[in-house]
């Protein structure tokens, strides 16, 4: 494919953009850059509007106008919901007299899970894409451009093309072929073995645990996950990020990638924890309960994802940002990569030098977690 075949180009909102195409260049395997995905935030109100998150996908079209590559992209002008924080850099540049927003973020909205962020199956593609995307910062004044949560496997391309790169920890359950949850269990020290069983009877006493998926999940289980999702929200971020329509319409074109563990007692929901299923992991997102119970949180964020995955067949669980009491219920340190565009000089090289001392920091906390992981020694 030459130059002179494609043309890059912005548009207003991914929902506009041809499903069937969009979802070719996405691969099918990660449903948080799915079109469903992508345009039932828009289509609910939770991006677009006065959240400060105004879509602005890049995408470059072949010779018959049809969709060769995109980038999932937002104008921003915050940085809340992108769970990689970056208000000191800002802080930072405001005071040198610059301004820092707004920027253009390539990223999956309020969602901490990695995942591809250039969208093609053409590899020569992914460079003019980065190129795009820094054209439209300096053609109009933002500051930056940032990619987070990138696939392992995408990272170089972004290296390639000179963003700057930073690195985090998360925690990821790892699948080593268990054939269920007890053959995880055998693979921890006893002492961890023991804890997890007397937290799981501790949660599951008196409790109905049920775990809902596709034309199950009904909009009264809905209702009563909206509902522990606020509280959660308003606790968290001082005000929940996705609006309730967003769930419904989830529920309506994505239910087959969605799992919902609801908690009962007396037969009321109690307690909800809502997970997205993709080829290769599950995904742990939102969680919430209108009591509060001891290790309920654990065991339906945590073992029961454990337990989803396992059926499923599925690599690997990733239980979300932060969080280092998951090391104790099995869940291992992964690095995680952004990669960042910055267009002022001056702003770059301050920003690479912080990042080369956080990166020292980051490579000793994840050697150190690791060494405490709950597993067996060999």
């Amino acid at each position: 494919m030459s130059e002179g075949e494609f043309t890059a180009r912005i548009h207003s909102a991914i929902g506009a953009l041809p499903a069937g195409e969009w979802d070719a260049l996405a691969g099918g395997g990660n449903p948080f850059v799915s079109h469903a995905f992508l345009s039932a935030l828009e289509e609910s109100g939770s991006v677009g509007g006065r959240s400060g998150w105004q879509p602005v996908p890049i995408t470059i079209e072949g010779p018959n106008g049809s969709l060769a590559a995109a980038l999932p992209s937002y104008l921003k002008q915050h940085s809340q919901g992108e769970y990689v924080f970056d208000h000191a850099w800002a802080d930072a540049w405001h005071r040198a007299g610059g301004e820092y927003y707004p920027k253009l973020q390539i990223a999956v909205p309020f969602t901490p899970a990695t995942g591809p962020r250039l969208l093609t199956p053409h590899p020569e593609l992914t460079l003019p894409l980065l190129r795009a995307a820094e054209t439209l910062c300096r053609d109009n004044g933002f500051s930056s451009a940032h990619a987070t949560f990138i696939e392992p496997a995408q990272v170089p391309h972004f290296e390639k093309a000179g963003w700057l790169l930073r690195e985090d920890i998360q925690f990821h359950w790892e699948n080593r072929e268990y054939a269920d949850f007890e053959e995880f269990l055998a693979a921890l020290s006893s002492r961890k073995r023991k804890d997890i069983r007397k937290e799981r009877a501790k949660a599951q006493e008196g409790v109905e645990i049920r775990t809902l998926r596709g034309e199950n999940i009904r909009e009264e289980h809905w209702d009563a996950f909206w509902e522990f999702y606020q509280d959660t929200g308003a606790r968290k971020w001082g005000r929940p990020y996705l609006t309730r329509s967003a769930f419904t319409l989830m529920g309506k074109t994505m239910a087959d990638r969605i799992l919902l563990v609801l908690a009962f007692m007396d037969g009321e929901p109690v307690a909800g924890a809502l997970n997205f299923i993709g080829d290769e992991a599950l995904y742990g997102r939102y969680w919430g309960a209108r009591i509060d119970k001891p290790f309920l949180h654990f065991e339906l964020c945590y073992y029961q994802a454990i337990d989803a995955a396992i059926a499923l067949g599925l690599s690997r669980v990733e239980a979300g940002a932060q969080g280092g009491h998951k090391l104790a219920r099995g869940y291992e340190p992964v690095r995680t990569v952004s990669a960042h565009y910055i267009v002022h000089d001056g702003l770059r090289e301050a920003i690479a030098e912080y990042l080369e001392r956080e990166r020292a920091g980051i490579a000793q906390d994840q050697l150190w977690l690791g060494e405490r992981a709950p597993y067996r020694k060999a």
